[in-house]
């Protein structure tokens, strides 16, 4: 009897973490080296899909509020050279907290065939209800962000009043 081994192409898998100051401040379970821990692991998960780890993408003290970030920039130029066939990541909001920034991320990963991946979230937009959810998490995304915004202009306004410094 003949065993045909099928090849198992290699998926060059790259990570990308990013945290705000404010974010750090508030947890730092949710640290980069946290975020990068958890991403390599689930990696690991799946490397008998011929993942592999290709390199690490960080923007530490980064607002998500647009793509403007060193390291999301060499993320998008790796990916349109070729050198990236999937892109992992902690969470979905660490693309971004614009639903129209993350929406253009995942059309254009799309577009090239790279695969998204959230190690704790599950997230597949190859199907409508996938597509939906993605954007309902991109959605509640910038809600936070924005109730950020409302909450600290908020928190000014009073200190002001009061003759504190901000």
């Amino acid at each position: 009897m003949k065993v045909v081994l099928e090849e198992c192409k290699t998926v060059r898998a790259a990570i990308y973490c990013r945290i705000s100051s404010e974010e750090k401040a508030r947890s730092e379970s949710n640290s980069l080296a946290s975020q990068k821990e958890i991403c390599e692991h689930y990696i690991q998960i799946q490397r008998e899909k011929g993942w592999k780890f290709s390199g690490l993408y960080e923007d530490g003290g980064y607002s998500g509020k647009d793509m403007h970030r060193p390291a999301m920039q060499r993320l998008m130029e790796d990916i349109r050279s070729g050198k990236v066939e999937a892109v992992v990541t902690y969470k979905l909001d660490r693309i971004s907290r614009s639903l129209r920034d993350t929406s253009e991320f995942l059309e254009d990963l799309k577009a090239r065939k790279i695969i998204f991946a959230s190690a704790t979230q599950s997230i597949d937009t190859s199907s409508a209800t996938g597509a939906l959810m993605t954007h309902i998490l991109a959605s509640f995304a910038q809600f936070e962000r924005e109730q950020t915004m409302e909450r600290t202009a908020a928190r000014m306004a009073s200190r002001a009043e009061k003759g504190q410094w901000n």
